[in-house]
């Protein structure tokens, strides 16, 4: 009896079906990379892909004049003269514009996992927020307020997303988590450097009222592959510079937006009396 109480549970078990541990999907593997050229503007967006390539080991050609802004834009005008604008930068017999889209499209095709948090993860949704921010809403911002104090400089805050609630939101942020990536450096901290330098170093805003950005900033200009854009992409300073600003609005709360004053109705027309 027991002999054949353990056949049969032998053979039970043979007819499970077989029970395997789901394997991590693979990532995908880097295509060949072909020649890529970077034109280039000292002290402008095209650093960032300069730095990119640093940090990535990846080979790259840079193309500029050195300290002559004007020659350099000469060299975009050929390449790319429907937008002549920097980075311009040739993948192959490709050529692309807009930072974002270039360093989105390098790591994903030559350097797959690198540089970004893990898909499944909270911080790959923080680090595509601040990769986009930094020009989608962050730089737009600093840049027309730049222009229009230049003009005339504010005297007070507006009660809508000025400069200091676009520079504060990341100051914020950076005071729960090192990067803008997260727990990790990526790619968004490339993009983000550029619009708050802006900021801070044209006064748009008082740099002195955000210790967390400061701190980041310490620890993004003390990596190899920041000082190695500096002296390859900016050798001689930024050529051209614009000046700072004078006087940036006034800190503190902003006000509050109101809603403007309801005009009284009109009475309504009475018809004009017949005439006798």
């Amino acid at each position: 009896m027991k002999r054949f109480i353990l056949a049969a549970a032998v053979l039970a078990a043979a007819c499970q079906p077989a029970t395997t541990t789901a394997a991590a999907p693979a990532a995908p593997a880097a295509a060949e990379m072909p020649a890529i050229t970077i034109y280039h503007l000292e002290g402008r967006r095209s650093e960032r892909i300069v730095w990119l390539m640093e940090e990535l080991g990846l080979p790259y050609t840079l193309e500029f004049k050195r300290g002559d802004l004007a020659g350099s834009m000469a060299a975009i005008r050929a390449v790319n003269p429907g937008m002549p604008v920097a980075p311009t930068v040739t993948i192959g017999d490709q050529v692309m514009t807009e930072s974002g889209a270039i360093i989105e499209t390098i790591i994903n095709r030559y350097a797959p996992g690198k540089l970004t948090p893990p898909l499944e993860s909270a911080d790959y949704a923080n680090h595509m927020i601040w990769m986009h921010h930094a020009e989608g809403s962050l730089a737009s911002r600093v840049i027309a307020d730049y222009r229009v104090w230049m003009i005339k400089p504010p005297t007070a805050r507006s009660p809508l997303v000025d400069s200091e609630a676009e520079v504060q939101f990341a100051e914020d942020y950076l005071a729960k988590h090192p990067w803008f990536g997260g727990a990790e450096f990526s790619a968004a901290d490339i993009m983000m450097v550029f619009p708050l330098n802006f900021a801070m170093q044209l006064n748009i805003v008082d740099k002195n009222q955000f210790p967390n950005i400061n701190a980041w900033k310490a620890k993004i200009e003390q990596r190899p592959a920041y000082q190695a854009m500096l002296a390859k992409a900016r050798p001689d300073g930024i050529p051209g510079s614009p000046p700072a600003l004078p006087q940036h609005a006034p800190s503190g709360p902003r006000p509050a937006l109101t809603a403007p004053t309801a005009q009284p109705a009109q009475p309504a027309a009475q018809p004009a009396p017949a005439k006798q």
